[in-house]
């Protein structure tokens, strides 16, 4: 059976493709293990950290003895008190001293374990055995806990970070494991947050020695372009490797999950599907384009933790909405709640100091979600909604009519609002307009190159075609002729001769309309309101 892309839990080299992680299991090993570290694996959800903790114990057997925990093996009820948690614990650890990456000595010590499983004992005497187990192993002992958020509303688990805590600053005296990995979304000061959010205790962690694990686990180009040499080798598609891997990280920022899904998508569904008939086409920019298309209508568990989380916190919703809609330019400040949280899940990220979206999906999906919910209220949308096959010559979109047509209702709609109104909802309004014209066939995405206040660039995609649309604030004249030849130069980055400038004007004695002019070489139609 030829290997798959795969998405759902732990990948395998020898059944899964996937990207070789030797390099940073080397980084690990030299930067953290070795030196006896404690130190947590903090990511997002499916973000591979799972994988890379299996992989990193197969890495590592030789020379340890590497002890894999999952807390979702334990129960809520076991964190009732210390017995309950410490003979959850024991059964847990038994099973991973037998587990062959514990090697003869994990067996050995499973033994003498096991005889503790039937006894009532505290966390002190659990820290005694496993000191005793420490200074016996003919090899240092790694502790590895996976899933270390299934512990997060609970005071034992705490207690029991503390007393890691205790023996590693008196490992000279007391023999302890000579490094402890943790990981999970939630980091060590997060889950003292969900355990008391009153202010005086929510930053007092008792994992205060951990290391700081700032390793990029994103996927390179490079490294999806090697995956992809794999795949290629068994699949003869004929594919530009470089330039796949290229367009994949645009979409994905190398985000392990989208990029394993984009490439399952791919793989399995596009040589099905009547758009691609040509398999020649499956994986090219437009293949991965309708990739993405299938993937942002699909519900999956990491979209769905996105959505329940940002309605779980008001704060990262506001921001997230001041980003994508309003152009805010948001300094990156980790010690801002909003910014800490979404940046812990994952969904953003520090880019040139300010706090940018972490990927083009991320992006797609949030705009998506916000926009349906006043899908419902916007009469904007029900008008393009409506009037949709006017826009559709053939196969094509008719791109200058949908500008001519949302110069035409807006001036309707909303022409008699104030400035404050506009700026703040002028775009959303734009881009709730688009939506229905071409959901189902076609993507739009952000530029984040251009965001900001005054200026947003929309790159719509329909059927392999790129239509580019700059939104600007209306400041004047020479700021309009400014803007028109800066649109006439980034037409270029994207090989097209043809451009759309939408500009929201907030001057009475304006004249809404739609206008076509020659720049720089380049057509630029230009639309006010």
């Amino acid at each position: 059976m030829r290997r798959y892309f795969n998405t759902e839990g732990r990948c395998k080299p020898d059944i899964h493709y996937m990207v070789r992680l030797d390099e940073r299991l080397g980084q690990i090993r030299r930067q953290f293990v070795d030196r006896g570290r404690y130190f947590v694996i903090n990511r997002g959800r499916q973000y591979g950290k799972t994988t890379t903790l299996m992989e990193l114990a197969d890495y590592l057997k030789e020379d340890y003895v590497v002890l894999s925990m999952d807390f979702q093996g334990i129960s809520f009820a076991s964190f009732e008190n210390e017995q309950k948690f410490v003979t959850a614990f024991i059964r847990d650890f038994v099973k991973a001293l037998k587990n062959e990456r514990a090697g003869t000595e994990g067996n050995r010590f499973g033994e003498k374990f096991k005889v503790l499983e039937g006894k009532e004992l505290d966390l002190g005497e659990l820290f005694l055995a496993l000191s005793r187990m420490c200074e016996e192993s003919e090899r240092p002992v790694v502790l590895m806990i996976d899933e270390v958020d299934s512990a997060s509303n609970n005071q034992i688990f705490l207690d029991f970070l503390a007393l890691l805590r205790r023996y590693y600053l008196d490992r000279e005296d007391s023999p302890t494991f000579h490094s402890v990995i943790l990981a999970g979304v939630y980091d060590i000061k997060n889950l003292k947050l969900k355990l008391r959010p009153d202010d005086e205790h929510r930053y007092n962690s008792p994992w205060n020695i951990a290391a700081r694990f700032e390793l990029d686990m994103s996927f390179s180009v490079k490294q999806i372009s090697a995956m992809l040499a794999e795949y290629e080798e068994d699949c003869r598609t004929g594919m530009d490797m470089w330039a796949v891997s290229s367009c994949i990280y645009e979409y994905t920022s190398g985000y392990p999950y989208l990029v394993s899904a984009v490439c399952k998508l791919l793989d399995e569904e596009l040589p099905g599907n009547e758009k691609f008939a040509d398999v020649h086409k499956i994986w090219t920019r437009e293949g991965i384009a309708e990739a993405v298309s299938m993937l942002l209508d699909e519900n999956v568990l990491l979209f769905d933790s996105m959505t329940k989380q940002i309605h779980e916190y008001p704060e990262i919703k506001l921001m997230l909405q001041a980003i994508l809609f309003q152009g805010k330019r948001l300094t990156y400040n980790p010690d801002n709640p909003a910014i800490n949280l979404a940046a812990m899940f994952g969904y953003v990220v520090n880019e040139e100091k300010t706090v940018q979206v972490a990927n083009r999906i991320f992006e797609m999906r949030l705009y998506n979600s916000f926009l349906s919910e006043e899908e419902l209220t916007a009469a904007i949308y029900h008008e393009a909604q409506g009037n949709r096959n006017q826009f559709l010559d053939g196969c094509r979109l008719n791109m200058d009519l949908v500008l001519k047509k949302f110069v035409e209702y807006f001036t309707d709609i909303y022409g008699r609002n104030d400035e404050k109104f506009l700026e703040e909802h002028g775009r959303k309004l734009f881009l709730l307009y688009l939506k229905p014209i071409i959901n189902g066939t076609g993507n739009y995405y952000v530029e984040t190159r251009t965001r900001d206040a005054r200026r947003t660039d929309v790159i719509v995609d329909y059927r392999g075609e790129q239509f580019i649309v700059e939104l600007k604030i209306w400041r004047g004249n020479e700021y309009r002729e400014r803007g028109e030849r800066q649109l006439a130069e980034y037409l270029d980055s994207y090989h097209q001769e043809k451009g759309y400038l939408l500009s929201f004007n907030f001057n009475k004695k304006k004249e809404p309309g739609v206008r076509e002019l020659r720049i720089g070489g380049k057509t630029i139609v230009e639309a006010m309101v």
